[in-house]
């Protein structure tokens, strides 16, 4: 039975998850789940009860109903494994949970869009100050995971020579880093590791503007 996965184009988390499905060579079909209009379609009811937090991805596999991109990211590497994104040692898979939960647990939560949204209503932030918190704490999170990626265990990729499950949370955050403009000179692991993950077709596939709901420009 075909994969189904609920995403956004410019959602981090579903980027993720797109990423992994591409490299795997998995079909899906998507569905979008607008962010923005009519206030956010992942707040109705309809998609509510698929996920009940009202968050993005959700992935339906057969009988299956999967949240949180990275329990979703470890299901599909170990119920498709091959090719593994995942290293066959406890220490090194430790090493790439490490970098994983370093994007998805310190950084990606400080620029979420609720998060955004709730600095706007609360304390008045306008758009320059959104910019100005989610340029500083991904910074700020790209200080430390440009150090773990030093300390030698990068490769071609954020581990070894070979995409891992962290490769597919550290280009979407590249891709936020970007967007809001942090200053990359420092970091030029980082750089260095998005830019080979950047030349593999199923990057290139699991982009935001080559999505479906993707804006024309």
């Amino acid at each position: 039975m075909a994969l189904v996965l609920y995403t956004y184009w410019r959602s981090s988390a579903a980027y993720r998850v797109r990423i992994a499905l591409q490299l795997k060579g998995l079909a899906y079909e998507s569905r979008p789940v607008h962010l923005v209009n009519d206030g956010g379609e992942h707040l109705k009811p309809a998609y509510r009860a698929l996920s009940p937090q009202g968050q993005l991805p959700t992935l339906i596999d057969g009988d299956r109903t999967l949240r949180q991109s990275m329990a979703i990211l470890e299901y599909l590497d170990e119920t498709r494994p091959d090719p593994a994104l995942m290293p066959p040692d406890a220490q090194g898979r430790a090493k790439v949970r490490e970098l994983m939960q370093a994007v998805g647990t310190d950084i990606h939560p400080l620029g979420n869009l609720r998060v955004l949204r709730a600095i706007e209503a609360e304390f008045g932030a306008d758009q320059a100050a959104k910019e100005a918190w989610s340029r500083r704490w991904i910074a700020h999170g790209f200080d430390g995971l440009e150090a773990l990626l030093a300390e030698g265990d990068a490769g071609t990729f954020s581990y070894g020579d070979s995409p891992t499950l962290a490769d597919c949370c550290l280009v979407p955050q590249h891709y936020n880093a970007v967007r809001w403009g942090v200053d990359l000179a420092p970091y030029p692991t980082i750089r260095r590791v998005v830019q080979a993950c950047q030349g593999l077709e199923a990057f290139q596939k699991a982009a935001p503007e080559v999505q479906t709901d993707a804006p024309v420009t």
